[in-house]
Order: C-alpha cells, then sequence, then structure tokens
C-alpha cells in the first residue's frame, strides 16, 4: 500500500516555481494595460483610410449581415449563389458586426484590431507565466510593432483570426505542459479545429512540434499522455468537423456553390486547392503558379531557405526573425540540463517548434503565396526574441550571455541595416542611426555585467531595444499611415518585387508616393467608396515569369471604372476587367449605382458579374445581390451556362456586368490551358470555361447598355 501511495505521488511532482507565478510587480499591470492601451489607439488610428479592404471579403461579410444561410456558409451575396474560397468562421465577427453597426470600414475592420488585442493578451499571459511580466511586455511590443502584424490585423483577410487562434493553441498547450491537465489541451484541440475553420490546413502546421513536445514533456506518464492527446485530436476533429460535415451532407441543390473548388465539395478545395496545391503548385483554378523545388522559382517568388528573407518578404516580418532563431539556440542551450519536464524549455521547444515549422512551409511551398501570410509568425518570433533576452540577461554576470545577446543585437542592427537598404528612400538616415545605435548597445552589453550601476543598465539596454526595433517602427508607423485596398496588400513602404496588383500601400507603394523600387509592386489600386480609381504603372518584375512582367495584352479588356494597370506593365482594366478586376474589383460611379438599384427588389440578382472582386464591388455598392460568376477568378464551374440560361429565363437577373476575372482561361497555374489562353473578350481574359461561355452566349443574345464609364448587357431585353 506505502508502494502504490509513492508510485502515484512521484508522477505528479509539484509545478516548477514560475517567474510569473507570484505576486506581480504593482507596475506589472498598468504596464500591461497602458501598453494594451497604446497598441489598440495606434491600429485604429486612420483605419477607415482602407475603405472594404478586400473587397472580395467585405461583400461576403455584407452578404452574411442580410442572410442567416449566407453568414453560415461564407456566400460572396445573400442569394447564396457561391461561397468565399475558405472556410467562413473569420467572416462571422465581422459579419456580426455589420449587423450591429451597418456596413461601414470601421463596422467590418474594427473586430481585426480587437483581435490583435487578444492576441497580444494571449502572448502576454503566455510569457509571463513562466518569464515574467517584464517578458510579457516585450512580448507585446514586439508583436504590436511586427509591419505585417500592423497590416493583417487592420484588414479583413483570415489571417488576423488564424494568428489569434494558433496564438491560443500554443498557450493551451503550455497550460497542459504545467501540471499535465487534460481539460487544457481540449482547449487546444478546439482552438486547432476553429482555426481549421478559419484557413484549412494551415492551422496543422504547429502540430506536429507541440504533439511530440507534450508526448515527451508532459509530467503524466506516458499512458495518459498518449490518451490526452487522442482525445485532444477527437476534440479537434469535432470543433472543426460539424460544418464540413453539414457542407458535405447537405445537398448541393440547398447550398451555395462551394468557391475555389471544381466539383462542389469543400473537400476537394481543403485538400486542393487550399491545400496539396498550395505546396506543390498544382491547384487547379488558380491564377498562377509556383515553381517548386529548393532554389526554384514561379509565378509566386523563389522558393528556398532565403524566402522570408527575400526582398518580397523580408522587409514584412525578418526584422527579427535572425534574433529569434539566434534566442532558441541560447535558450535550448541554457536549459539543455534541465528536468525532462521544465516549462522553460517546453517554452522554447512550443514557439521554436511553431516558428521553425510555419516559416518552413513558407519557404518551400511552390504554390500560391502571398507576403501577408506571415503574420503568422509574428506571435511566435515575439515570444522567443522576450523569453530569450530574459533568460540571457538574467545571466549576465557570466561572458558568454552577455556575448550572444550583443551578438543578437548586432545581428539584428546589421539585418535592419539590409532591409533598410531595400528602401533607400524611405528615412535613408535611419540605417544608419540603427547601425551606430546598435553597435555602441552591443559594445555596452558587453562590458554591463562586469561594470556595477543601474543606470548605466538602463541606457545601454534601451539603446539596444531602441537600435533593435527602429527599423520594424519605422515600417509599421508607415503602414498605420496608409489605406490598404485589393487581393494583395504588404506593409511598410515598397521594397520592390512582385506584387499582384497595389498601389500605395495597397501593393507595397510608399504612402504620399509611388510605388517601386526595382520591381513591379505599382498598378491600379481601388480606393475607399466614393474616392475614384486610382492609376498607377508598374515596371515589371524581377523574374521575366512573375506576374509583375506580364507582357501587355493586345486583346485585354477595358473594364469599368478605370484604366489604373495591374502586374505591373500588364492587363488592362485596373477597374473590373482583367488582372485589375480579379484583384481589385471596379469602381462604380453614380450612374451605375442608379441603373442597377433600379426595380432590385424584382430580381433575385441585381446583376451577375464574371470574378469575385468585379461582383463585389458592384454589390457593396448597391447592397444587393450580385452573382459572382466564377467564383474568386472566374474559373469555379458556377453556374454552368445551361443553370444561367435558366436563372435569366425565370427573371431572376437584371444585368450582366462586361469584364472581370479570369474566365477559366488559367487553370492550375497555366495560361491557356484547353486552348483558352488569356485572350479577351467581355467575360475577361479566358475564352474557354463556363464563364467565357457564360459571356459570349449573353453578348450575342441581349442588349448593350453603356452607363457613364460602365458597360452593362440587360437580361431583361434580348436582341431582336
Amino acid at each position: 500500500m506505502t508502494t502504490a501511495t509513492t508510485t502515484i505521488t512521484t508522477t505528479a511532482p509539484p509545478p516548477e516555481p514560475d517567474r510569473g507565478s507570484g505576486p506581480s510587480p504593482r507596475w506589472a499591470r498598468p504596464a500591461l494595460y497602458g501598453l494594451l492601451l497604446a497598441v489598440g489607439l495606434a491600429y485604429v488610428y486612420n483605419l477607415s483610410a482602407s475603405g472594404y479592404a478586400n473587397s472580395f471579403y467585405s461583400a461576403a461579410v455584407q452578404a452574411g449581415s442580410q442572410s442567416w444561410k449566407a453568414l453560415f456558409f461564407g456566400s460572396l451575396d445573400s442569394a447564396n449563389a457561391i461561397t468565399v474560397d475558405k472556410p467562413p468562421a473569420a467572416l462571422w465577427p465581422m459579419a456580426l458586426s455589420v449587423r450591429l453597426f451597418g456596413l461601414n470600414s470601421w463596422a467590418i475592420l474594427a473586430p481585426q484590431v480587437l483581435m490583435a488585442l487578444a492576441t497580444a493578451a494571449v502572448l502576454n499571459s503566455a510569457v509571463r507565466r513562466r518569464f515574467g511580466p517584464a517578458a510579457g511586455l516585450i512580448a507585446v511590443a514586439v508583436f504590436a510593432l511586427t509591419p505585417v502584424a500592423a497590416l493583417m490585423f487592420r484588414f479583413n483577410n483570415p489571417d488576423a483570426l488564424l494568428a489569434l487562434l494558433m496564438t491560443v493553441t500554443v498557450w493551451c498547450v503550455l497550460r497542459a505542459l504545467e501540471q499535465g491537465r487534460t481539460r487544457w489541451l481540449l482547449w487546444a484541440g478546439a482552438a486547432v479545429g476553429f482555426a481549421f475553420l478559419t484557413k484549412t490546413l494551415q492551422a496543422f502546421l504547429i502540430l506536429p512540434p507541440l504533439a511530440v513536445l507534450y508526448a515527451v514533456c508532459a509530467p503524466v506518464p506516458v499512458r495518459k499522455r498518449i490518451g490526452q492527446l487522442g482525445l485532444s485530436a477527437l476534440t479537434m476533429v469535432v470543433a472543426g468537423g460539424w460544418w464540413v460535415a453539414i457542407v458535405e451532407l447537405m445537398p448541393a441543390s440547398s447550398r451555395p456553390y462551394v468557391g475555389g473548388s471544381q466539383n462542389n465539395s469543400f473537400l476537394e478545395l481543403t485538400f486542393g486547392y487550399n491545400g496539396l496545391g498550395r505546396i506543390n503548385g498544382e491547384e487547379t483554378g488558380s491564377v498562377g503558379g509556383g515553381g517548386g523545388g529548393r532554389g526554384g522559382g514561379g509565378g509566386w517568388g523563389e522558393t528556398g531557405i532565403g524566402r522570408m528573407f527575400n526582398t518580397e518578404v523580408g522587409g514584412q516580418i525578418a526584422w527579427l526573425l535572425p534574433a529569434a532563431l539566434i534566442l532558441l539556440v541560447a535558450g535550448l542551450w541554457l536549459t539543455r540540463k534541465a528536468a525532462r519536464t521544465d516549462s522553460a524549455r517546453a517554452a522554447f521547444i512550443a514557439w521554436g517548434g511553431a516558428l521553425v515549422m510555419t516559416a518552413a512551409v513558407f519557404s518551400f511551398m511552390a504554390g500560391i503565396f502571398h507576403q501577408y501570410y506571415t503574420v503568422a509568425l509574428a506571435p511566435y518570433i515575439a515570444a522567443l526574441v522576450a523569453m530569450g533576452v530574459t533568460v540571457l540577461w538574467e545571466e549576465r554576470g557570466a561572458w558568454w550571455p552577455r556575448a550572444v545577446l550583443a551578438g543578437t543585437v548586432l545581428a539584428t542592427v546589421l539585418w535592419a541595416y539590409v532591409l533598410l537598404g531595400r528602401t533607400p528612400d524611405y528615412l535613408p538616415w535611419l540605417r544608419w542611426a540603427v547601425l551606430a545605435g546598435g553597435i555602441a548597445g552591443a559594445l555596452g552589453l558587453l562590458v554591463v555585467g562586469r561594470i556595477a550601476g543601474r543606470g548605466l543598465a538602463v541606457a545601454v539596454v534601451g539603446l539596444s531595444c531602441a537600435a533593435s526595433l527602429a527599423g520594424p517602427t519605422a515600417y509599421t508607423v508607415s503602414t498605420l499611415n496608409s489605406g490598404h485596398q485589393g487581393s494583395i496588400v504588404t506593409a511598410g513602404p515598397s521594397a520592390g518585387g512582385f506584387g499582384m496588383g497595389g498601389g500605395p500601400g495597397g501593393g507595397g507603394g510608399r504612402p504620399g508616393g509611388p510605388g517601386g523600387g526595382d520591381g513591379g509592386q505599382r498598378g491600379g489600386m481601388q480606393q475607399p467608396p466614393g474616392q475614384g480609381q486610382a492609376q498607377g504603372q508598374g515596371q515589371g518584375n524581377q523574374q521575366g515569369n512573375a506576374p509583375g512582367g506580364m507582357p501587355t495584352l493586345p486583346g485585354a479588356v477595358t473594364a469599368p471604372g478605370g484604366t489604373g494597370t495591374a502586374f505591373g506593365e500588364g492587363m488592362r482594366g485596373g477597374g473590373g476587367g482583367g488582372m485589375g478586376g480579379l484583384l481589385n474589383g471596379a469602381t462604380v460611379d453614380a450612374e451605375a449605382k442608379a441603373l442597377l438599384t433600379k426595380d432590385a427588389d424584382d430580381y433575385t440578382w441585381v446583376a451577375a458579374a464574371v470574378g469575385a472582386q468585379n461582383a463585389a464591388s458592384y454589390q457593396l455598392a448597391t447592397v444587393e445581390p450580385v452573382m459572382a460568376i466564377g467564383g474568386f477568378n472566374g474559373s469555379d464551374p458556377s453556374p454552368t451556362l445551361a443553370q444561367f440560361k435558366k436563372y435569366v429565363a425565370e427573371g431572376k437577373i437584371h444585368y450582366f456586368v462586361s469584364g472581370g476575372g479570369m474566365g477559366g482561361g488559367m487553370r492550375g497555374g497555366t495560361a491557356g490551358e484547353g486552348g483558352g489562353g488569356m485572350g479577351g473578350g467581355p467575360g475577361g481574359m479566358g475564352s474557354s470555361g463556363t464563364s467565357s461561355q457564360i459571356s459570349s452566349w449573353v453578348t450575342e443574345n441581349f442588349t448593350e447598355v453603356t452607363v457613364g464609364s460602365a458597360t452593362f448587357y440587360d437580361l431583361t431585353q434580348p436582341v431582336s
């Protein structure tokens, strides 16, 4: 009996005395609240400058605010023709906000800012619990000053909610590791499941390192660890699978078409276009392919180990990435002799594993990749920097922790010097100030542990922090001062490289001036409602086969709303046709709005348009359902020509909008598959597929109506 009692006691050791477990200093809570308030105020500043931001998602938010069915499925219009090409969880908070406060920029984007504050609070809690309040504050500051975080937590793409849920997942796993509590692991599984409903398989990237960490380091018997992981996996499946089951089991006739899929299947979308297709570059229905392979290149940029540091991505996320990796190694070395269940080492493995796993996938994925995806790395980098700096500072009495701290600061400012050099016209003095301050701070760190004096230590630490954070802070301020619209956005001033669409702030352009550098990130940018259409002209691309370097196509369509160019000097029609319509939508003038809203209640859809961005622009302007033929880029086979003819015969669609989308001419990243090519015509850039079939049928059989700069076809007036 005595032996059994002893066995039970030894398998559940008492928790370690964590730095954050005792009473917090009196300054800790006010400092945290003050920092969160500062982040909130900074992130809401100039928020409405982005207008509807990504009109693709804003249209779905508007639809969800009018129809509960559209809200549930993530439909692009309240009549439920087709969904967005992602699951709908990220749309739900925004749609509920619009239901409460009406359709406007603040109602759409304010929930994203609240997600930033929630992410910062969870990050602070996770880091502070083991490494103390100062480390928690450092983590919040580093996270908030990451340029891509300032971009995406003020934008309406799904990435903000995904980053929040991934941070919650790591926090829950770390809580579970403290005493082997099952409930925390179940919460982690629920967070991952909900993250799957946000951005499908990207939610699973951090699972391998976290699962292995818990299986090895949890302070409970092996059999219990395995059982807990199984229960967590089951929770994940239930939390993410209930919605999938409803969509897959419901008759297709009773729900909208699954956008982004070729067979009206969410599972196909998950494992194809949004899954393996992103890895191998073979996304059916994609607007461009990847190059695949180590060191390879393609339509989405160079792949390989240096991708996170290149001219297209580095300025978004990589400012403190070298520091995070250095401090990860240092933290693991410091805890190398700790017990198996040591919580400090577990924290380094958890955050470090999440960072390395996600960055590796981003670096080598050959399919669709956008710079803003890297916002997922921001919390991981922030945690590692905060934890690493804290533990090394506590060990500064020894020479090597001081040397590592000094080396980290030196590496950070040298890298910042390089990054700032990529935008030489933006604060040209800053790179030299960062370099000088960083060198001085690094030298000071080498001696601060041997020379007494609190004042000297504070000065050295302050100088080192200022030098290390000055670069990302400047880019973050640039981001906050800019509006961002369209499908592909970047933070900070332009650093060149490839960019699809954009304009100042939209595709990497500097506030108050043209984008550019040595790449092609200018192009037509959609302005907030009522502000007209900006025009820009890119200068091509560093890679001949990237979208920015596409030649001008003589057959490309000039769409309603403007002639701004997207994709460098490529396709015309920044207002609604060609690539501009694909990525940035259309400008809808008062005459077009009046035409579409007249007798709107007599129709299910006031109009139909090829491509979701094109349709979204008209829907947001009229607040009436507009059918997006072919989904995002016009390549989805929905509706078929027969279905469209049936809708027209039943009087459900009033007008057809000329121009927009890909028209099915690009499949799997290859132009012209099946003879489609990228020719012109009313349906957009493709001449094959259902979108082009519908376009051809409409133009041959119905009356053309020109209103202002826009061209429509009245589907109630056949050609005599």
